[in-house]
This record gives structure tokens, C-alpha cells and sequence, in this order.
């Protein structure tokens, strides 16, 4: 009887870990016959666990979805992973799951072995919030735009530019990202037939969602760099383009995210800069540690000749 309870516990384990799995490679992982993984797939499914099986050969076993959420197997590291995500999602940033994550996190942490409680524990002591994050979102919303953006489902939603202009948005979602303490919905929009980044907390979905459609080829086929290179300069109040008299292999190892690289030679090249703040711009430009040149805008100008004079200044006293 222990043999059997053992073996049902390792059948459900490997079914949880892959989506589908044929007769035989259960059997030969558990070391029993196909009749005796027949038997025991029976027993999981009186004890409430949805095995589905396709006949023929190339058919299987595959653990469905329930009307319950049945208990899950978890590995060492799996176990950790998922105590370290519920520790960080009862200090907020998604609302409504503060509450929630910490009665999972209380059930998680009660069945933890001691050694790997002990690993918990102490990433959690040597681990400092720091304040200042960014606005939380709905949790409900985050939930809908996941769901929009494994389904391939257009979506409408009212949206609130960083100025506070009201718009009515319709997109094809793609992907959600998470970063500087914010999240963004990467989509195409269908009406400016171009691909955007939207803020979630300032956008509230329109249900019910509309069709679906193909999902199309995210920007440079990769979403995370095309988030980053957005995030670098979507607040940008001043922009400049500034002519650095440097080659383009040298300049390109100075250059962040979001500095778009407009035209180059063999020894110069020309970007596209911006900050919020001229004095910001005008350091970051004096970063770059090599000549250049602009011709605005004004408060740039301005700023670049305050921080001339005061470097020249600095220069001529001596110790």
C-alpha cells in the first residue's frame, strides 16, 4: 500500500511537470507495466484529478484542468520560487492579491521543509523594501489583459495619456511587461496601425473583448528591448540631435537604451538624445567623453554655455 501511494504521488508528479506523456515513457519512468500505469491513472481520477487519455499510438496521458484546484507537487527550487513570488506580492503593486498572497504564502510556508524555509527565511531578512515604487493596478485588469493576450482577443479601452488626455484605444494585445515599477501592455494599435506600449494603470478595458485575431510579429522580435528602448524615451521632455565626433563602435558602448543611433561614418555620428531637464542632457551629453556638437534647442544651449563657463572657471583655480 505504501509502494502504491508512493508511486501515485510520483505519477501525478511527473504529470504536473509535462503536458503530455505516452503510456510507455510512464511506465519505464516509474518502473511498472502500462497496465499498472492504467490502474494508477484510475486511482487519480477518484481521488478528483482530471488524467485525460488518447487512445492509439500516438496517444497519451495529459493532467486537465478541474473544477478544483487539486494539490501540486513542487520541487525544491520550485517551492522557493514560489515563496519568494508570494513574500514579494504582500508589499504590493498589483491591488486586491496583498491579502490573498499572504493566506497562500501561510499555507506554502506550514508544509515547507525546514531546510528550505530556512532559505526563504533568509533571503526574506537580508531583503529591504524600498519605497517610492511605482502606482499599483488593478488586479482584475491584469488579469483581463493576460487573458486578451493568450487568446489573441482585440481589446477597447479607455486611456489616459501622461498629459491626462482621454482616449478611446482599440488593439491587437501582444504581451504584458513589467519594469521600473510600473506595468505595460505591449500592443499593435489597430488605429494608428503602429505598435505602442500603454500603461495599465491608466487604462480601463472595455468588456465584453472583441474578436480575435493573428497575432502578429512584435517590433524587432523582441518585446523586452522594444520596451526598454520606449521606457528610454517616452517621458523625454527636451530632445536634441547631436553630431559626436567619435566612431561607431566606440559610441555604442556609451549609449543606453533608448539613444536611437541616426546616421554614422567612419568617425562620427549623429543621435537622437533627450531628458527630462536640460542640465540632465547637457551632462549626459559631456558623458560621452568626446566632441560633439548641437544647435538645440535653446535651453539646452543655454545650458551648455552655464556649464562652460563653470568648468572654465573651475580650471583656472590652483590649489
Amino acid at each position: 500500500m505504501v509502494d502504491t501511494s508512493a508511486r501515485l504521488l510520483r505519477l501525478l508528479s511527473l504529470l504536473q511537470a509535462h503536458r503530455d506523456w505516452t503510456g510507455p515513457a510512464l511506465a519505464e519512468r516509474l518502473g511498472v507495466t502500462t497496465r499498472t500505469v492504467r490502474n494508477d491513472v484510475g486511482r487519480l481520477r477518484n481521488l478528483g484529478y482530471p488524467v485525460h487519455a488518447t487512445p492509439g499510438a500516438a496517444g497519451g496521458y495529459r493532467l486537465g484542468a478541474g473544477a478544483q484546484l487539486p494539490p501540486l507537487l513542487l520541487d525544491d527550487e520550485e517551492a522557493v520560487a514560489v515563496a519568494v513570488g508570494l513574500r514579494t506580492a504582500t508589499g504590493g503593486g498589483v491591488t486586491g492579491i496583498e491579502e490573498t498572497s499572504v493566506r497562500a504564502l501561510g499555507k506554502l510556508e506550514q508544509v515547507l521543509p525546514s531546510r528550505l524555509r530556512h532559505r526563504v527565511n533568509a533571503l526574506h531578512m537580508a531583503t529591504v523594501p524600498v519605497p517610492g515604487r511605482g502606482p499599483t493596478v488593478d488586479g482584475e485588469v491584469l488579469s483581463t489583459l493576460a487573458a486578451v493576450c493568450r487568446d489573441h482577443e482585440r481589446l477597447r479601452f479607455d486611456y489616459a495619456s501622461h498629459e491626462g488626455t482621454e482616449s478611446i484605444r482599440t488593439v491587437e494585445p501582444h504581451r504584458l511587461a513589467h519594469a521600473r515599477g510600473r506595468w505595460y501592455l505591449v500592443a499593435y494599435d489597430v488605429d494608428r496601425a503602429d505598435w505602442r506600449t500603454f500603461r495599465v494603470d491608466r487604462l480601463r478595458p472595455k468588456i465584453p473583448t472583441g474578436p480575435r485575431f493573428t497575432p502578429r510579429e512584435p517590433p524587432g522580435g523582441d518585446v523586452a528591448a522594444y520596451v526598454a528602448a520606449k521606457l528610454g524615451t517616452a517621458t523625454w521632455r527636451f530632445r536634441a540631435t547631436v553630431r559626436v565626433f567619435a566612431p561607431p563602435d566606440e559610441l555604442a558602448r556609451k549609449l543606453p537604451p533608448g539613444v536611437e543611433l541616426l546616421s554614422s561614418t567612419e568617425d562620427e555620428c549623429v543621435v537622437a538624445v533627450g531628458s527630462d531637464t536640460p542640465q540632465t542632457l547637457a551632462v549626459y551629453i559631456g558623458l560621452m567623453d568626446a566632441d560633439f556638437e548641437v544647435t538645440g534647442p535653446p535651453e539646452l544651449l543655454a545650458e551648455l554655455k552655464k556649464l562652460s563657463a563653470r568648468y572654465a572657471r573651475a580650471a583656472r583655480v590652483t590649489p
